[in-house]
């Protein structure tokens, strides 16, 4: 069995953050990169698979040199090699694009993403690989299990949960639940250093969006206590300053 892992370099969730360029790109100074914690789920549960199966993982990220340190520890958790396409993520569909054009002749069984990556949060990846490789897609999975060639996978819809029996191969956009996260031991590291890191160039994919400009939360406001009898004081200020009734 072949697994090809997606994998995203994003920020840790403790680091503030801040844009430059008129608020048009992240401002990376003093920011910790972290592996994306989605995708580290996606990684865990095809390490699952592979053992049981004797197969191979393989991890893919789209970016620059900076970004070898989350691939070091995706080998470091257990896959068997890594590839990094040499270019700068712009968007979703360039990412798809870079990870598609590699993988369409590699006869992958499986190709399993994050739902989503936490900083930008568009969940498109998987759906995008799906449909430029002609091959069926499915967010967000709660649970995969392999019977033979076929994968059965489990996500949750609305009042209930929907089972999907789909023929290799397939993508598919794991959630939390799939799998429990794996920390690598010292064995793991050392031979991370010796496990094989392709680089690859990218292809040539036209940018359909442009980001314009970031924007911050506006900062909280301080509470203002009411006393519990000055009901007509609570209505005034909901209704003319918050203006939520």
């Amino acid at each position: 069995m072949k697994i090809l892992v997606c994998i995203s370099n994003v920020p840790d969730t403790t680091t503030k953050i801040t844009f430059t360029d008129d608020n048009s790109h992240l401002n990376n100074a003093g920011v910790q990169f972290i592996l994306n914690p989605y995708d580290e789920i996606a990684l865990a549960r095809a390490i699952e698979l592979t053992e049981a199966e004797n197969g191979t993982v393989t991890v893919i990220h789209v970016g620059d040199a900076s970004t070898d340190p989350t691939l070091r520890k995706a080998l470091a958790i257990g896959a068997t090699d890594a590839v990094r396409i040499n270019a700068q993520p712009s968007d979703a569909y360039f990412v798809a694009s870079q990870i598609a054009a590699f993988a369409k002749d590699k006869g992958f069984d499986m190709i399993l993403t994050g739902r989503e990556s936490i900083d930008y949060n568009g969940a498109k990846v998987a759906a995008m690989l799906g449909e430029l490789l002609d091959i069926p897609s499915v967010s967000i999975t709660k649970k995969i299990t392999i019977e033979g060639s076929t994968g059965i996978l489990e996500r949750e819809i609305e009042g209930g949960k929907e089972v999907l029996v789909i023929p290799f191969p397939f993508v598919a956009g794991t959630a939390e639940g799939v799998a429990d996260w794996k920390i690598p031991n010292m064995r793991g590291i050392m031979g991370a250093r010796t496990k094989p890191l392709v680089v690859v160039e990218a292809v040539e994919v036209n940018n359909l969006t442009k980001i314009i400009q970031f924007e911050t939360p506006a900062p909280r406001t301080s509470v203002q206590l009411v006393d519990a009898g000055e009901v007509d004081k609570l209505i005034d200020l909901l209704h003319n300053t918050a203006k939520v009734i």
